[in-house]
């Protein structure tokens, strides 16, 4: 790798790379094209690099840094105020030691970054011929803290609200059990019932939500009859009381054979078709239709739309809906749904997009390779 410098060779050349030793074959990198932030300082303590990602973080020009002394060019405090190259003496300090894990430190001004740190030796116990310091801006950890803070206050709301119901309702008919009737009694246990489930539900978003952050999303492929599955959903809102008519399946044939998780894609039917009979308007139309495998070395994919007549979404929310906690205009429910069905789409090797429906509303279409196994190809 080669590192960037301002100093000039003997024959007058540009000396802005001054080599790094780094192993195996591979041509040497411009340090500013790192996203993070790198400082080197030679044996003596000089900046000899200072890449453009550690100007950006440090608002320091690189031409500034070079060639001063590391705690000059870098003024890092820890959070208790104490400089920290004083602290931890990289020169001076224990022989033994290799490197200083990453933590947050203060700039002048006091804005936080993240800082790791490691000593280069020729020898082991040998003195310390550079150091080399990662910088990273705290802002995308703010972000994903915020968003778990924002998850767990979510979570703590959504769970106040059932549990709050079944604790009233038992505790109620068991100091009150004898006055109240058998068709009171079976309401209240109703709706202890339902509120269980939804406690349920958000239990298994939290999961679905920890797995697809994690990558551990498990998909167990198996054949899926994908109108089939469709079918037997609007059946169970027909069931529930929404008119037959509202509902327009469209199933293109023939359709590649589809190897899938079954229950995941019945998460993902239920989601969307669920959004667009509670937030949109009108006939709600799934198509069901071949299509290109979005999975690079296969040739066909089947794909699925659901779209409603309904006012749609706004182009300015376009590009959340598939973040954590989106509800659009209407409140109510997580907003982790359409987060979870990205996650499982994609599981997949598929994709799903979000656009203005022909009639209107909000159209939703996701596109699943084949994925069949390699004994059937």
């Amino acid at each position: 790798m080669s590192v960037a410098g301002t100093s000039t060779t003997p024959e007058g050349r540009d000396a802005r790379h001054t080599p790094v030793p780094r192993r195996g074959d591979h041509a040497g990198l411009d340090p500013d094209q790192l996203p993070d932030g790198l400082v080197v300082a030679d044996e003596h303590g000089r900046v000899t690099c200072f890449n453009a990602a550690a100007a950006r973080i440090t608002a320091v020009r690189s031409a500034d840094a070079l060639g001063q002394p590391l705690e000059r060019a870098l003024p890092l405090e820890d959070l208790e105020g104490r400089r920290w190259w004083q602290l931890t003496a990289p020169y001076s300090g224990l022989a033994i030691r290799v490197r200083q894990p990453e933590r947050n430190l203060l700039l002048p001004g006091g804005r936080e970054v993240l800082v790791s740190a490691r000593y280069v030796r020729d020898e082991p116990l040998g003195p310390v011929r550079c150091v080399v310091v990662s910088l990273r801006d705290t802002e995308a950890r703010r972000r994903t803290e915020r968003s778990h803070a924002e998850l767990i206050a979510t979570v703590a709301h959504e769970l106040r609200s059932p549990l709050t119901s079944v604790k009233g309702f038992t505790a109620t008919l068991l100091a009150k059990w004898e006055r109240f009737t058998d068709d009171q009694k079976r309401l209240m246990l109703e709706t202890v019932d339902a509120d269980a489930d939804r406690v349920t539900r958000l239990i298994a978003e939290l999961l679905d939500i920890s797995r697809i952050d994690s990558g551990r999303l498990e998909v167990r492929r198996q054949p899926v009859d994908i109108g089939a599955a469709v079918s037997r959903h609007i059946q169970a809102y027909v069931a529930a009381g929404q008119p037959a008519g509202r509902f327009l399946l469209r199933v293109e044939q023939p359709l590649p054979a589809l190897w899938a998780d079954p229950d995941k894609i019945d998460q993902v039917l239920s989601n969307l078709i669920e959004n667009a009979v509670r937030h949109g308007e009108g006939t709600v139309t799934i198509d069901v239709t071949p299509s290109a495998s979005p999975r690079e070395g296969e040739e066909s994919g089947t794909s699925v739309t659901v779209s409603d007549e309904g006012p749609g979404i706004p182009e300015e929310s376009m590009n959340r809906v598939f973040t954590r906690f989106w509800r659009g205009s209407k409140r109510g429910g997580t907003g982790l749904g359409l987060y979870i069905v990205k996650g499982i789409v994609e599981a997949h090797g598929g994709t799903i997009t979000v656009g203005r429906a022909p009639e209107g509303g909000a159209e939703f279409r996701f596109t699943l390779p084949v994925a069949a196994p390699a004994y059937l190809a």
